[in-house]
C-alpha cells in the first residue's frame, strides 16, 4: 500500500513521535516475515522486540504477551490493521493533557456492531465498554488506539481474564473486557475522538487510505513508446515490467510484477504478480497471483491464479 506494508506506515508514524521502542506481537504463521521486514527496515531507528502469540486466543491475549517487554512503562497500543493518516502525536498529546489512566481512541460509525463500543458518562469519561454488541450503547467504536499510563494495571486485568477463563466475544480474551475491568475498579478511562481512522482489515478502507497516501505524492505522467501510460498518483516497485498498459491513477504495484496489455487503476497489486489482458479497478491482488483475461473487481490472495 503506497510503497510499503501497513506495518511500515505504522512504524513510520512512531518515528514521528518521541517513542523510541516498539514491541510487535507476532503470530506463528507469518511471524518470521514480520521480524525480518521490521528489523531490516527499522532496526537501526527503533528498539524492537517481538514476543510471540503462539495460539490465537484474542486481542487481549495478544497484548498480554507484551508484558515482559513493556514492564512498568507507559505504552501506546496500536492495532496492526488500523491506520491513522495524521499520525499519533495528536492522540498522545490529548492523552497526556487529560491525565487519565487510559485514553481510548473512538470514532462514530454507522454500524458499531462490528467493533468494541464505548458508552460515555460525563464529558468523555467512559462508563462502560462492550465488544461487538448486538445492541450497541452508542455509535462510538473503539478505533484501535490506546494510551496506557499504568501498564501493569492493564496487564493485571488481562491476567485475571485469562486466569478466570473469562472469554468474551468469539470465545476469545478481549482487550475491551480488560478495560471494562479497569472501569469497574474505578480507574479513569476516557475516550478521545479520532477522525482520520482507517480500518485496513477491510478492502474498501484499504483502497481509500491507499488513495489518501498516494495523493501526497507529486509525480508527472509518463508514456512509453508502446503506448504504455502511467497516470499518477501511483507507486511502482522495483523490477516491474509494464507493456502496452495503463497504470493509475491510484495504483500501488509491488516489486517484480508484470503488467501486459492491461489497465490497472485504484488497486493494490502485490509482489511478483502476473497480469495479462485484464482491466481491474478497486481491487486487491496478493503476492504471486496470476490473472488473465478480463475480470472487473477482485480480491485475490497470495499465490492465487485466475483465468477468465
Amino acid at each position: 500500500m503506497a510503497g510499503k506494508p501497513i506495518l511500515g506506515h505504522l512504524l513510520d508514524q512512531l518515528l514521528d513521535t518521541t517513542i523510541d521502542e516498539a514491541v510487535i506481537v507476532v503470530g506463528s504463521q507469518k511471524g518470521s516475515q514480520i521480524v525480518e521486514y521490521a528489523t531490516e527496515a527499522y532496526g537501526t531507528r527503533l528498539d524492537l522486540s517481538f514476543p510471540e502469540q503462539t495460539v490465537p486466543r484474542g486481542l487481549g491475549h495478544g497484548v498480554y504477551q507484551a508484558r515482559d517487554a513493556v514492564g512498568d512503562e507507559p505504552m501506546l497500543v496500536v492495532l496492526g490493521d488500523m491506520l491513522f493518516v495524521e499520525g499519533y502525536d495528536p492522540f498522545i498529546t490529548a492523552h497526556r493533557s487529560a491525565g487519565a489512566d487510559v485514553t481510548i481512541g473512538v470514532h462514530e460509525v454507522d454500524d458499531p456492531t462490528r467493533y468494541g463500543v464505548v458508552e460515555l458518562g460525563d464529558g468523555w469519561a467512559i462508563s462502560h465498554l462492550v465488544e461487538k454488541p448486538a445492541d450497541p450503547p452508542s455509535n462510538y467504536a473503539i478505533s484501535g488506539l490506546y494510551g496506557i499510563e499504568d501498564s501493569p494495571a492493564l496487564f493485571a486485568a488481562l491476567e485475571s481474564l485469562i486466569t478466570d477463563d473469562d472469554r468474551g466475544t468469539g470465545g476469545e480474551f478481549q482487550l475491551t473486557d480488560a478495560f471494562q475491568r479497569l472501569v469497574a475498579d474505578g480507574r479513569d478511562v476516557r475516550a478521545h475522538p479520532v477522525s482520520d481512522w482507517y480500518d485496513c482489515g477491510r478492502a474498501e478502507p484499504l483502497l481509500e487510505v491507499n488513495r489518501v497516501l498516494l495523493d501526497r505524492r507529486s509525480v508527472d505522467d509518463s508514456q512509453g513508446d508502446d503506448g504504455t501510460l502511467v497516470i499518477p498518483p501511483v507507486d511502482i516497485g522495483r523490477d516491474v515490467v509494464i507493456e502496452s498498459s495503463i497504470v493509475g491513477p491510484y495504483a500501488s504495484v509491488d516489486h517484480g510484477t508484470t503488467i501486459i496489455n492491461s489497465i490497472v487503476r485504484d488497486s493494490i497489486v502485490g509482489r511478483n504478480v502476473d497480469l495479462d489482458g485484464v482491466n481491474i479497478e478497486r481491487s486487491l491482488l496478493g503476492d504471486d497471483a496470476t490473472i488473465s483475461d478480463d475480470p472487473a473487481t477482485l480480491n485475490v490472495g497470495s499465490n492465487g491464479s485466475l483465468e477468465l
